[in-house]
């Protein structure tokens, strides 16, 4: 995604004669450093282990965002169990002989997104229990996440960005030599202290 139109230069602070091709490069450096696709609404996938004595994951990718007519960003989830290591297993031996019995570890079985309490800002996801009170050993979740109206600092990185480049004409070299002139630049990177700080809350951080 673009996240600066050719109306929105001057607004932050570029030419109006900007190349558009310099603010796409610099949306595609953003998405890169914040390691996402868009800082738009996309939809990701995530198959995550559950904590021991845990119901609960955190999603990488936030905000959560559900995609209209939506009501939860869930898309879909599913979960299974594992057949425990010796002393992994919280429960005692009848409900591990139901689990082992009806739980079919190792198969997939669907989770009712509707069923999925979340949080939107931290992307926590608190998941149902079964009728025997077993909680999943591993999930898999497709979920819509992201901004729907690009946030002000990252439209302003981006124009810093693009500001960067053009005052860095050779993005490769710190130290340039044509004849007797020297040439040294000041940053080996488009993407400078100020432009991390701006970027910070977007990068997305998988908590493990």
């Amino acid at each position: 995604m673009i996240y600066l139109s050719p109306s929105e230069y001057e607004l932050y602070g570029l030419e109006a004669t900007t190349p558009a091709a310099f603010v796409a490069a610099a949306s595609t450096l953003i998405d890169a450093h914040c390691r996402r696709a868009t800082l738009a609404v996309a939809q990701y996938e995530e198959r995550l282990r559950l904590a021991a004595d845990r119901n609960t994951v955190r999603l990488t990718y936030i905000p959560l965002a559900a995609v209209s007519p939506a009501i939860t960003p869930i898309v879909s989830a599913r979960g299974r169990y594992t057949i425990p290591r010796r002393g992994d297993w919280p429960f005692d031996d009848l409900r591990l002989d139901a689990a082992l019995m009806f739980g079919l570890p190792g198969i997939w079985t669907g989770i009712d997104a509707a069923a999925i309490d979340f949080y939107p800002d931290t992307g926590e996801l608190t998941l149902p229990l079964n009728i025997v009170g077993l909680w999943f050993s591993e999930v898999d979740i497709v979920y819509t996440a992201g901004w729907a109206t690009i946030p002000d600092p990252a439209k302003f990185a981006c124009a810093q960005i693009v500001r960067n480049a053009q005052a860095t004409p050779a993005l490769n070299v710190r130290v340039g030599r044509v004849d007797c002139m020297r040439m040294d630049y000041f940053s080996d990177s488009l993407i400078d202290q100020n432009v991390q700080a701006m970027l910070a809350p977007y990068v997305a951080q998988r908590v493990s």
